[in-house]
């Protein structure tokens, strides 16, 4: 355990936690040549992925509406949250000592929870957008301008900042003299706060009533939105009710996905390993994989946007 000496107000000697060792994911060599290639393979396709949604957006006119405005940002955010864990996982499949510095820790934990704050207001954006534009298609293009679009971003950037950093101030002056070992293959405030030298069991609370509500509290009432847009449709057309379900299905699978994992890391807390391993999968590989996925292959104005971007593309060369 690395650890640099310190001293304490009343001269008595003491040592600070300079470091910490991340949990190994095997130990079997074939295994970390399986999992490298898988979380390589997983990052890359998260970074073409939501870097093509963007891009396309940006460029493409046709697109140029609140709904894929809300779903560039959900991209970008998606690639921060992953970048938070995922590279320096896929560099310490290989590494003999998987060490990160107090300095990294705290700064993975602060951008963990800016990004997961801040998805989490965007998505119940992305789900009012939604019921403005089934429930209230005339008033829609009012309701949802470019000035509300920036200020739905704004306030979910605002939101996320303040939800990392009310909680942040408590980890990062905790003081840590060892063990330092985290139970995990990435820093977060349950799995780090434990391995301080005081007692921290007022610190499980604050994270229930931080992370956990807002979690909670946010996944319910997107639930009872989409509960709500499909009954409203429901009393004008069966194949209003259709579409608008259609629509709807690819944004209660995303919510299900982000939210679900944050249930048993942040409210329910089960120390288990192979529920550990599956939750940082979901939550940082397959989620930010599944976005660009289902927003782009079940959608037919981001399929036109393709194969206009690809004539695009051809002409170009031919001119050239």
């Amino acid at each position: 355990m690395s650890v640099m000496p310190a001293e304490s107000m009343d001269g008595a000697n003491n040592s600070v936690v300079s470091e910490f060792v991340l949990l190994e994911l095997s130990t079997s060599w074939e295994m970390k040549i399986l999992l490298f290639f898988f979380f390589f393979s997983f990052y890359v396709g998260i970074m073409l992925g939501n870097f093509f949604i963007v891009f396309t957006v940006i460029f493409d006119s046709y697109l140029h509406s609140p709904m894929y405005f809300l779903l560039a940002n959900l991209s970008l955010i998606d690639l921060g949250l992953s970048s938070t864990t995922v590279p320096r996982m896929i560099t310490d499949i290989f590494s003999e000592h998987k060490v990160i510095s107090f300095p990294g820790c705290m700064i993975q934990i602060f951008f963990i929870h800016v990004m997961g704050g801040t998805e989490m207001v965007l998505l119940i954006a992305m789900a009012y957008d939604r019921y403005t534009a089934i429930c209230k298609p005339l008033h829609y293009l009012t309701v949802m301008n470019h000035k509300t679009c920036i200020c739905f971003v704004a306030i979910a950037w605002v939101i996320g900042v303040i939800h990392a950093v009310s909680q942040f101030v408590f980890v990062v002056n905790l003081p840590f003299c060892g063990p330092n070992k985290v139970d995990g293959f990435y820093c977060d405030i349950p799995k780090v706060a434990i391995l301080a030298c005081t007692d921290t069991s007022w610190l499980v609370y604050v994270v229930i009533a931080n992370s956990g509500l807002i979690s909670m509290g946010t996944f319910f009432l997107l639930i009872i939105s989409y509960i709500f847009i499909l009954v409203t449709v429901r009393h004008h057309s069966s194949a209003g009710l259709s579409k608008a379900f259609s629509t709807l299905s690819a944004h209660v699978t995303v919510v299900f996905l982000f939210f679900v994992p944050c249930f048993f890391v942040y409210v329910w807390q089960v120390p288990m390993l192979s529920l550990d391993k599956f939750l940082l999968i979901l939550v940082f590989l397959v989620t930010p994989l599944l976005n660009p996925a289902i927003y782009t292959l079940r959608n037919k104005d981001m399929k036109l946007a393709m194969k206009r971007l690809a004539k695009k593309i051809v002409r170009t060369r031919k001119i050239r």
